[in-house]
Protein backbone atom coordinates (compact mmCIF):
# COMPACT_ATOMS: atom_id res chain seq x y z
CA UNK A 1 0.00 0.00 0.00
CA UNK A 2 1.24 3.51 -0.83
CA UNK A 3 2.31 5.68 2.10
CA UNK A 4 1.99 9.39 2.83
CA UNK A 5 5.63 9.90 1.87
CA UNK A 6 4.96 8.28 -1.50
CA UNK A 7 1.93 10.54 -1.92
CA UNK A 8 3.95 13.68 -1.19
CA UNK A 9 6.71 12.62 -3.61
CA UNK A 10 4.16 11.96 -6.35
CA UNK A 11 2.42 15.32 -5.92
CA UNK A 12 5.69 17.25 -5.94
CA UNK A 13 6.76 15.34 -9.04
CA UNK A 14 3.67 16.30 -11.06
CA UNK A 15 3.80 19.97 -10.06
CA UNK A 16 3.34 22.09 -13.18
CA UNK A 17 2.25 19.19 -15.37
CA UNK A 18 -1.11 18.99 -17.12
CA UNK A 19 -4.06 18.56 -14.76
CA UNK A 20 -4.69 15.01 -15.92
CA UNK A 21 -1.43 14.00 -14.19
CA UNK A 22 -3.57 13.81 -11.04
CA UNK A 23 -5.08 10.58 -12.43
CA UNK A 24 -2.10 8.83 -10.83
CA UNK A 25 -3.70 9.52 -7.43
CA UNK A 26 -6.34 6.84 -7.92
CA UNK A 27 -5.86 4.05 -5.43
CA UNK A 28 -5.26 3.64 -1.70
CA UNK A 29 -2.89 5.67 0.47
CA UNK A 30 -1.97 4.78 4.04
CA UNK A 31 -1.84 7.62 6.58
CA UNK A 32 -0.70 7.04 10.18
CA UNK A 33 -4.26 7.15 11.58
CA UNK A 34 -6.47 6.35 8.60
CA UNK A 35 -6.57 5.11 5.02
CA UNK A 36 -7.37 7.41 2.10
CA UNK A 37 -9.05 5.91 -0.97
CA UNK A 38 -9.13 8.02 -4.13
CA UNK A 39 -11.99 6.60 -6.21
CA UNK A 40 -12.38 9.22 -8.92
CA UNK A 41 -10.11 12.03 -10.06
CA UNK A 42 -11.66 15.05 -11.74
CA UNK A 43 -10.39 15.82 -15.24
CA UNK A 44 -10.36 19.58 -14.83
CA UNK A 45 -10.18 22.06 -11.90
CA UNK A 46 -13.62 23.38 -12.90
CA UNK A 47 -15.21 19.92 -13.20
CA UNK A 48 -17.09 17.90 -10.60
CA UNK A 49 -14.69 17.47 -7.63
CA UNK A 50 -12.76 14.27 -7.05
CA UNK A 51 -14.44 11.55 -4.96
CA UNK A 52 -12.51 10.11 -2.04
CA UNK A 53 -13.07 7.98 1.06
CA UNK A 54 -11.39 7.92 4.45
CA UNK A 55 -11.50 4.81 6.64
CA UNK A 56 -10.66 5.04 10.34
CA UNK A 57 -9.97 1.79 12.20
CA UNK A 58 -11.91 1.29 15.42
CA UNK A 59 -8.96 2.13 17.64
CA UNK A 60 -8.57 5.53 15.97
CA UNK A 61 -12.27 6.40 15.87
CA UNK A 62 -12.42 5.40 19.54
CA UNK A 63 -16.21 5.06 19.71
CA UNK A 64 -17.48 3.53 22.93
CA UNK A 65 -18.99 0.05 22.74
CA UNK A 66 -22.47 1.09 23.92
CA UNK A 67 -23.09 3.27 20.83
CA UNK A 68 -22.36 0.35 18.50
CA UNK A 69 -24.79 -2.24 19.86
CA UNK A 70 -27.61 -1.65 17.33
CA UNK A 71 -28.05 -0.40 13.79
CA UNK A 72 -30.24 2.43 15.06
CA UNK A 73 -27.57 3.65 17.46
CA UNK A 74 -24.85 3.49 14.79
CA UNK A 75 -27.09 5.43 12.40
CA UNK A 76 -27.52 8.19 14.99
CA UNK A 77 -23.75 8.36 15.43
CA UNK A 78 -23.11 8.41 11.67
CA UNK A 79 -25.55 11.30 11.20
CA UNK A 80 -23.80 13.34 13.89
CA UNK A 81 -20.33 12.64 12.45
CA UNK A 82 -21.49 13.64 8.95
CA UNK A 83 -22.77 16.96 10.30
CA UNK A 84 -19.54 17.53 12.19
CA UNK A 85 -17.51 16.73 9.08
CA UNK A 86 -19.52 19.18 6.97
CA UNK A 87 -19.19 21.98 9.51
CA UNK A 88 -15.49 21.40 10.07
CA UNK A 89 -14.79 21.21 6.34
CA UNK A 90 -16.61 24.48 5.73
CA UNK A 91 -14.52 26.18 8.40
CA UNK A 92 -11.28 24.61 7.19
CA UNK A 93 -11.47 25.06 3.42
CA UNK A 94 -8.78 27.30 1.95
CA UNK A 95 -8.88 28.35 -1.68
CA UNK A 96 -5.79 26.83 -3.23
CA UNK A 97 -5.92 27.84 -6.88
CA UNK A 98 -8.27 28.06 -9.83
CA UNK A 99 -11.69 26.45 -10.17
CA UNK A 100 -12.63 24.30 -7.21
CA UNK A 101 -9.08 24.04 -5.89
CA UNK A 102 -8.98 23.30 -2.16
CA UNK A 103 -12.65 22.33 -1.85
CA UNK A 104 -13.68 19.74 0.77
CA UNK A 105 -17.39 18.90 0.89
CA UNK A 106 -19.67 16.10 2.01
CA UNK A 107 -23.38 15.35 1.64
CA UNK A 108 -24.38 16.59 5.08
CA UNK A 109 -27.69 15.39 6.55
CA UNK A 110 -30.37 17.82 7.66
CA UNK A 111 -32.37 17.48 10.87
CA UNK A 112 -33.64 14.04 9.84
CA UNK A 113 -31.68 10.89 10.64
CA UNK A 114 -31.76 8.68 7.57
CA UNK A 115 -29.68 5.83 6.23
CA UNK A 116 -26.98 7.38 4.05
CA UNK A 117 -23.51 6.65 2.73
CA UNK A 118 -21.74 9.93 3.51
CA UNK A 119 -20.54 8.54 6.84
CA UNK A 120 -20.96 4.93 7.91
CA UNK A 121 -20.20 3.35 11.27
CA UNK A 122 -19.50 -0.38 11.30
CA UNK A 123 -20.44 -2.90 13.96
CA UNK A 124 -16.76 -3.13 14.89
CA UNK A 125 -16.46 0.65 15.35
CA UNK A 126 -14.74 1.47 12.07
CA UNK A 127 -15.78 4.76 10.50
CA UNK A 128 -15.83 5.54 6.78
CA UNK A 129 -16.48 8.99 5.34
CA UNK A 130 -17.12 9.62 1.65
CA UNK A 131 -16.58 13.16 0.40
CA UNK A 132 -15.32 15.31 -2.46
CA UNK A 133 -12.16 17.37 -2.81
CA UNK A 134 -11.06 19.91 -5.39
CA UNK A 135 -7.49 19.12 -6.42
CA UNK A 136 -5.48 22.38 -6.66
CA UNK A 137 -4.48 23.92 -9.97
CA UNK A 138 -2.68 26.93 -11.38
CA UNK A 139 -4.77 27.64 -14.43
CA UNK A 140 -5.22 24.10 -15.73
CA UNK A 141 -1.96 22.67 -14.46
CA UNK A 142 -1.42 20.59 -11.34
CA UNK A 143 -0.22 22.49 -8.29
CA UNK A 144 1.75 19.91 -6.33
CA UNK A 145 2.60 21.86 -3.15
CA UNK A 146 -1.01 23.02 -2.75
CA UNK A 147 -2.23 19.44 -3.25
CA UNK A 148 0.17 18.28 -0.55
CA UNK A 149 -1.27 20.89 1.82
CA UNK A 150 -4.83 19.88 0.93
CA UNK A 151 -4.37 16.15 1.48
CA UNK A 152 -1.89 16.12 4.35
CA UNK A 153 -3.03 19.20 6.27
CA UNK A 154 -6.61 20.17 5.44
CA UNK A 155 -8.10 16.68 5.06
CA UNK A 156 -6.13 15.48 8.07
CA UNK A 157 -7.50 18.33 10.20
CA UNK A 158 -11.10 17.73 9.12
CA UNK A 159 -10.85 13.99 9.82
CA UNK A 160 -9.26 14.44 13.22
CA UNK A 161 -11.73 17.10 14.35
CA UNK A 162 -14.91 15.44 13.10
CA UNK A 163 -14.57 11.66 12.98
CA UNK A 164 -12.70 10.85 16.18
CA UNK A 165 -14.76 10.44 19.33
CA UNK A 166 -12.30 12.37 21.45
CA UNK A 167 -12.81 15.49 19.33
CA UNK A 168 -16.58 15.18 18.98
CA UNK A 169 -17.27 14.28 22.61
CA UNK A 170 -18.35 10.88 23.93
CA UNK A 171 -21.43 12.24 25.70
CA UNK A 172 -22.69 14.07 22.62
CA UNK A 173 -22.21 10.93 20.54
CA UNK A 174 -24.05 8.86 23.12
CA UNK A 175 -27.02 11.27 23.22
CA UNK A 176 -27.45 11.08 19.44
CA UNK A 177 -27.17 7.29 19.45
CA UNK A 178 -29.70 6.73 22.24
CA UNK A 179 -32.15 9.34 20.92
CA UNK A 180 -32.27 7.65 17.54
CA UNK A 181 -32.79 4.25 19.13
CA UNK A 182 -35.67 5.62 21.21
CA UNK A 183 -37.31 7.16 18.14
CA UNK A 184 -37.11 3.82 16.34
CA UNK A 185 -38.62 2.04 19.35
CA UNK A 186 -41.42 4.61 19.46
CA UNK A 187 -42.09 4.04 15.76
CA UNK A 188 -42.45 0.31 16.39
CA UNK A 189 -44.91 1.11 19.18
CA UNK A 190 -47.22 2.83 16.68
CA UNK A 191 -47.98 -0.48 15.00
CA UNK A 192 -48.53 -2.30 18.28
CA UNK A 193 -51.01 0.31 19.51
CA UNK A 194 -52.71 1.06 16.17
CA UNK A 195 -51.58 4.68 16.19
CA UNK A 196 -50.88 6.84 13.15
CA UNK A 197 -48.61 9.25 15.01
CA UNK A 198 -47.32 10.28 18.42
CA UNK A 199 -46.35 13.83 19.46
CA UNK A 200 -44.44 14.08 22.71
CA UNK A 201 -45.57 16.59 25.33
CA UNK A 202 -43.13 19.51 25.34
CA UNK A 203 -41.90 18.90 21.79
CA UNK A 204 -40.64 22.02 20.01
CA UNK A 205 -42.38 21.91 16.63
CA UNK A 206 -41.80 25.43 15.29
CA UNK A 207 -38.91 25.94 12.85
CA UNK A 208 -36.67 28.97 12.37
CA UNK A 209 -38.27 29.75 9.01
CA UNK A 210 -39.88 28.15 6.00
CA UNK A 211 -36.43 27.51 4.52
CA UNK A 212 -34.56 26.69 7.73
CA UNK A 213 -35.53 23.39 9.34
CA UNK A 214 -33.62 24.04 12.55
CA UNK A 215 -35.73 24.58 15.70
CA UNK A 216 -37.06 28.00 16.64
CA UNK A 217 -35.49 29.01 19.94
CA UNK A 218 -36.22 31.75 22.44
CA UNK A 219 -39.46 33.14 23.85
CA UNK A 220 -41.31 32.71 20.56
CA UNK A 221 -40.89 28.94 20.69
CA UNK A 222 -43.97 27.50 22.41
CA UNK A 223 -43.63 23.80 23.31
CA UNK A 224 -46.40 21.40 22.34
CA UNK A 225 -48.98 20.82 25.04
CA UNK A 226 -51.00 17.60 24.91
CA UNK A 227 -54.77 18.26 24.75
CA UNK A 228 -56.79 16.95 27.67
CA UNK A 229 -58.16 13.50 27.03
CA UNK A 230 -55.60 12.61 24.36
CA UNK A 231 -52.66 11.83 26.65
CA UNK A 232 -50.84 8.55 26.12
CA UNK A 233 -47.68 7.16 27.65
CA UNK A 234 -44.89 5.08 26.12
CA UNK A 235 -41.92 3.43 27.78
CA UNK A 236 -38.75 3.90 25.71
CA UNK A 237 -35.48 1.95 26.10
CA UNK A 238 -33.37 4.93 27.13
CA UNK A 239 -35.62 7.93 27.85
CA UNK A 240 -38.00 5.85 29.96
CA UNK A 241 -41.63 6.98 30.24
CA UNK A 242 -42.65 9.68 27.75
CA UNK A 243 -46.08 11.32 27.67
CA UNK A 244 -47.69 12.85 24.63
CA UNK A 245 -50.58 12.87 22.18
CA UNK A 246 -51.35 9.66 20.32
CA UNK A 247 -53.29 9.92 17.07
CA UNK A 248 -55.28 6.72 16.51
CA UNK A 249 -56.18 5.23 13.16
CA UNK A 250 -59.33 6.75 11.68
CA UNK A 251 -60.27 10.31 10.78
CA UNK A 252 -58.63 13.05 12.85
CA UNK A 253 -59.19 16.77 12.33
CA UNK A 254 -56.88 19.55 13.53
CA UNK A 255 -58.98 22.64 14.13
CA UNK A 256 -58.46 26.02 15.76
CA UNK A 257 -58.16 29.73 15.18
CA UNK A 258 -55.67 31.48 12.97
CA UNK A 259 -52.02 31.46 14.04
CA UNK A 260 -52.66 28.72 16.62
CA UNK A 261 -50.17 26.19 15.24
CA UNK A 262 -52.38 23.91 13.14
CA UNK A 263 -50.04 23.97 10.14
CA UNK A 264 -46.99 23.66 12.39
CA UNK A 265 -48.41 20.54 14.02
CA UNK A 266 -49.37 18.98 10.69
CA UNK A 267 -45.94 19.70 9.21
CA UNK A 268 -44.30 18.05 12.20
CA UNK A 269 -46.50 14.99 11.72
CA UNK A 270 -45.62 14.95 8.00
CA UNK A 271 -41.90 14.98 8.80
CA UNK A 272 -42.42 12.42 11.55
CA UNK A 273 -41.99 9.65 8.99
CA UNK A 274 -38.28 10.25 9.67
CA UNK A 275 -36.36 10.14 12.94
CA UNK A 276 -34.87 13.46 14.03
CA UNK A 277 -31.52 14.19 15.62
CA UNK A 278 -30.94 15.01 19.26
CA UNK A 279 -31.70 18.69 19.95
CA UNK A 280 -34.11 19.09 17.03
CA UNK A 281 -37.17 19.40 19.25
CA UNK A 282 -39.08 16.72 17.30
CA UNK A 283 -37.08 13.75 18.59
CA UNK A 284 -40.25 12.01 19.79
CA UNK A 285 -42.63 13.19 17.07
CA UNK A 286 -43.09 9.98 15.13
CA UNK A 287 -45.47 9.05 12.31
CA UNK A 288 -46.36 5.83 10.51
CA UNK A 289 -43.60 5.60 7.84
CA UNK A 290 -46.17 4.86 5.13
CA UNK A 291 -48.08 8.11 5.75
CA UNK A 292 -48.28 10.36 2.68
CA UNK A 293 -49.01 14.07 2.34
CA UNK A 294 -51.79 14.70 -0.19
CA UNK A 295 -52.30 17.99 -1.99
CA UNK A 296 -53.72 19.46 -5.20
CA UNK A 297 -51.12 19.58 -7.96
CA UNK A 298 -52.56 21.72 -10.73
CA UNK A 299 -50.90 21.04 -14.07
CA UNK A 300 -49.39 17.64 -13.22
CA UNK A 301 -49.53 14.69 -15.61
CA UNK A 302 -51.78 11.73 -14.78
CA UNK A 303 -51.63 8.41 -16.64
CA UNK A 304 -54.29 5.70 -16.37
CA UNK A 305 -55.45 6.29 -12.79
CA UNK A 306 -58.88 5.15 -11.59
CA UNK A 307 -60.40 8.21 -9.92
CA UNK A 308 -64.01 7.04 -10.34
CA UNK A 309 -64.42 6.63 -6.57
CA UNK A 310 -64.18 10.43 -6.30
CA UNK A 311 -65.23 11.78 -9.70
CA UNK A 312 -67.90 10.00 -11.71
CA UNK A 313 -68.12 12.08 -14.87
CA UNK A 314 -66.00 14.64 -16.67
CA UNK A 315 -66.74 16.99 -19.58
CA UNK A 316 -66.77 15.44 -23.07
CA UNK A 317 -67.33 11.99 -21.60
CA UNK A 318 -63.71 11.51 -20.51
CA UNK A 319 -63.28 8.20 -18.67
CA UNK A 320 -62.50 8.35 -14.95
CA UNK A 321 -61.73 4.64 -14.49
CA UNK A 322 -58.49 5.11 -16.40
CA UNK A 323 -58.06 8.85 -16.24
CA UNK A 324 -55.17 10.36 -18.20
CA UNK A 325 -54.22 13.96 -18.87
CA UNK A 326 -51.02 16.00 -19.34
CA UNK A 327 -52.54 18.89 -17.36
CA UNK A 328 -54.71 17.87 -14.40
CA UNK A 329 -56.95 20.29 -12.52
CA UNK A 330 -56.76 20.74 -8.77
CA UNK A 331 -59.53 18.25 -7.99
CA UNK A 332 -58.48 15.56 -10.49
CA UNK A 333 -54.84 15.83 -9.44
CA UNK A 334 -55.75 15.40 -5.78
CA UNK A 335 -57.99 12.43 -6.56
CA UNK A 336 -55.17 10.84 -8.56
CA UNK A 337 -52.69 11.52 -5.75
CA UNK A 338 -54.86 9.69 -3.22
CA UNK A 339 -55.33 6.66 -5.50
CA UNK A 340 -51.61 6.51 -6.33
CA UNK A 341 -50.65 6.77 -2.64
CA UNK A 342 -52.98 3.90 -1.68
CA UNK A 343 -51.71 1.78 -4.57
CA UNK A 344 -48.16 2.41 -3.31
CA UNK A 345 -49.09 1.11 0.14
CA UNK A 346 -49.91 4.27 2.08
CA UNK A 347 -51.83 3.58 5.29
CA UNK A 348 -52.35 7.20 6.33
CA UNK A 349 -53.18 10.30 4.29
CA UNK A 350 -52.29 13.79 5.55
CA UNK A 351 -54.24 16.67 4.00
CA UNK A 352 -53.80 20.40 4.62
CA UNK A 353 -56.85 22.45 3.73
CA UNK A 354 -54.70 25.33 2.43
CA UNK A 355 -53.07 23.17 -0.27
CA UNK A 356 -56.11 21.03 -1.12
CA UNK A 357 -58.67 21.60 -3.89
CA UNK A 358 -61.78 23.10 -2.29
CA UNK A 359 -64.17 21.60 -4.84
CA UNK A 360 -62.68 18.19 -4.11
CA UNK A 361 -62.79 18.52 -0.31
CA UNK A 362 -66.49 19.46 -0.19
CA UNK A 363 -67.60 16.36 -2.10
Amino acid sequence: MNTVDTLVDFLNEIDGQGYKAYKGLRGTWSFPDFTLHVDHVQGDPFAEPSRVRVTLPAEMAALEDDVLTSWSRRLGVASLLAKRFAGTAQATVVRRGSGKSGLIEIEAPGQEVMAQTAVMVGEDGTVEARFRIGLPARGRRACGPAAVALLTTDVLAVVNQSLRAGSVGHEDIRRHALTNEDASALRAELTVRSWVAFVAHGARLARKSGVDDRPLLGEGAIPFSTPAGLTAEVDLPNAGKVNGMAIPRGVTLIVGGGYHGKSTLLRAIERGVYNHCYGDGREFVVTDPSAVKIRAEDGRSVAGVDISAFIGTLPQGQATRAFSTPNASGSTSQAAGIVEAIEAGATALLVHEDTAATNFMIR
